[in-house]
C-alpha cells in the first residue's frame, strides 16, 4: 500500500553555509504548530541527527545511498514520517557532493532524486551580491535535481529583500530567510558541531531559532511542497529474529559514547536483541546478565580524565572482553578497549596506545573485506562503513582491509570470533549478517558462514 509520505530535503550550497541551523529551525517551529514530523541526515553523520532529535523528540534517521539502495531509502522513509506527517531530510555537505570529486553517488541531489523528495537549498551570501543569482542558477542546472526553493541563511531583516530579488535571477522560488540569531549560535570541534547533549540551554536556543523561522521562513510554503511529493510504494524489509528469546546487549550511552545509527538499533531489536544502555563514565560496571557488548564512536578522548578514574568500569569491560563476551566497538569504542588513550589508562582489552593527531586520519566511506572468519562475518565478507577521527593506534589491526570507492586500501580493526574494533562505523543495513551473527553469538549459537 502506498504511503502518502510528504517530504523534503533541506539541502546547502557547501558545508558550513547553515544547513543543519535551518532544519532544526524549521523542525521546530513545524513542532510548536502540532505538525506530526520526523527527520532524517543525508549521508553517515551523528551529529546533526542529536539536534534533529532535541529540536522535535523524536529520533532522526540516517539515509545514505552508499550504505543501501534506493528502494531501501524509500522504504525508510515511508516506515518512518507518521501517517498525515511531514519528513523533513537534511542535506550533507553540498547539494552534489557524493562519494568522490567525480561523482553525485550518495550526494543530497542522489538521494532527493532516489526518494523523489522536493529540495530547497540553503544559501548563505557572504561577499556577494549578482554573483549569487549565479550560484543558485549554477545549482539549478548542473545536473539532475529537485531543486524547488532557497532558504537565504544569516541574512538581515534589512538585507532580506535586496537579496531575495537577486536570488530570484535563479529561477527559483525563495522560501524566506534565517536572520542571525548570536543567541542560538551553536559552537563547533574536531568533529563538527559540539553534540547536542553538551549544550545546556538547547531547548532555549532552539526555540529562538524557531521564532526567528515563524517570523521570516514560509513555513506554510515548506509543508505545501512536501506534500507535492509523489506517494511511496516500497516495504521495509527487515530479517526475522534470530532467536526464539531476547538476548540482552549492554550498550555504552553517555557523552563519551554517542556516535549509533538509530537504525542500527532498530535492526538488532528486530532480530531479537534487548538493548541495555550504561555510561562507561558513571556506572561501575557492566548491566548484569550481558549477553553482548557495543561500544559505540563518540568522543572518549575529550573524556579521558574520568573514563581513566573509573577504574572498576574499565577492569569490568576488560575482564568482559578477555573472557569472550561478543564485543562490537567502533572508533572512540576501539579507542577505549586501547590500554591508554592521550596517556590515560583505559579497558585494556588491546595491547596498544592510541593517541590524538593535528589532523584528520584516513577518512570517508569505505567497503570492510574480512580476511579470516570473525564474530561478524565469515572470510571474505564485505560491510560498507564509514571513518572520520583524528586518532591514531598503535594497533590498527589486521582482520579486516578498508577499500575507499577510489581503490586505496589499508589493514583495519582487530578482529576474533567474538570481538569486532576498529575505526570504521558500521552500518548494519547495509549487510544484515553482520548484526545477525552478532545475535547469534550472543546467543552462543554458531556465526553463519
Amino acid at each position: 500500500m502506498a504511503n502518502d509520505a510528504a517530504r523534503l530535503l533541506i539541502g546547502g550550497t557547501g558545508s558550513g553555509c547553515g544547513k543543519t541551523t535551518v532544519t532544526s529551525a524549521v523542525l521546530r517551529a513545524l513542532a510548536r504548530r502540532g505538525e506530526k514530523l520526523h527527520a532524517f541526515k543525508c549521508g553517515p553523520d551523528y551529529i546533526d541527527p542529536m539536534f534533529h532529535t532535541a529540536a522535535i523528540g523524536v529520533p532522526s534517521r540516517n539515509l545514505d545511498l552508499f550504505f543501501v539502495k534506493g528502494k531501501t531509502a524509500r522504504a525508510m522513509l515511508a516506515d518512518c514520517i507518521p501517517a498525515g506527517g511531514v519528513g523533513v531530510v537534511e542535506g550533507a555537505m553540498g547539494f552534489y557532493d557524493g562519494v568522490s570529486g567525480d561523482t553525485d553517488e550518495a550526494s543530497a541531489a542522489h538521494l532527493a532524486r532516489e526518494t523523489e523528495t522536493p529540495a530547497v537549498l540553503v544559501a548563505r551570501p557572504r561577499g556577494q551580491s549578482l554573483s549569487l543569482a549565479a550560484e543558485l542558477s549554477g545549482f539549478r542546472t548542473f545536473g539532475e535535481n529537485t531543486l524547488a526553493g532557497v532558504v537565504l541563511n544569516d541574512v538581515t531583516r534589512a538585507m532580506y529583500p535586496y537579496y531575495k530579488k537577486i536570488a530570484e535571477k535563479a529561477g527559483l522560488r525563495v522560501f524566506g530567510h534565517l536572520p542571525p540569531v548570536a543567541e542560538a549560535a551553536i559552537p563547533d570541534r574536531h568533529l563538527g558541531l559540539v553534540t547536542a547533549g553538551e549544550i545546556e540551554d538547547l531547548q532555549r536556543k532552539l526555540d529562538l531559532l524557531a521564532d526567528a523561522a515563524e517570523s521570516c521562513i514560509d513555513l506554510d510554503g515548506l509543508v505545501a511542497l512536501a506534500h507535492r511529493a509523489p506517494p511511496l510504494m516500497d516495504k521495509l524489509e527487515t530479517p526475522p529474529p534470530v532467536t526464539a528469546g531476547a538476548v540482552r546487549i549492554a550498550v555504552a550511552r553517555d557523552e563519551a559514547f554517542c556516535f549509533y545509527y538509530e537504525d542500527n538499533f532498530d535492526l538488532l531489536r528486530a532480530m531479537g536483541a534487548k538493548l541495555v544502555f550504561f555510561s562507561p563514565l558513571r556506572d561501575r560496571a557492566l548491566p548484569a546478565g550481558a549477553d553482548g557488548l557495543y561500544l559505540g564512536g563518540g568522543y572518549p578522548e575529550l573524556h579521558a580524565d574520568a573514563l581513566q578514574k573509573n577504574k572498576s568500569m574499565r577492569e569490568s569491560v576488560r575482564r568482559a572482553v578477555a573472557g569472550g563476551l561478543p564485543t562490537v566497538a567502533e572508533c572512540g569504542g576501539f579507542l577505549y578497549l586501547h590500554q591508554t588513550l592521550c596517556g590515560r589508562e583505559m579497558a585494556g582489552a588491546l595491547c596498544g596506545a592510541a593517541d590524538m593527531t593535528a589532523r584528520l586520519q584516513p577518512f570517508g566511506y569505505v567497503t570492510l573485506h574480512a580476511a579470516r572468519d570473525n564474530l561478524l562475518c565469515p572470510a571474505g565478507g564485505q560491510i560498507r562503513a564509514h571513518e572520520f577521527h583524528y586518532a591514531a593506534s598503535s594497533l590498527a589491526g589486521d582482520g579486516f582491509t578498508a577499500r575507499k570507492p577510489n581503490g586505496r586500501a589499508w589493514p583495519s580493526a582487530v578482529s576474533s570470533p567474538t570481538l569486532y574494533a576498529g575505526f570504521p562505523h558500521l552500518y548494519f543495513r547495509s549487510n544484515p549478517l553482520f548484526a545477525e551473527n552478532f545475535i547469534r553469538r550472543c546467543a552462543g549459537m554458531e556465526a553463519k558462514r
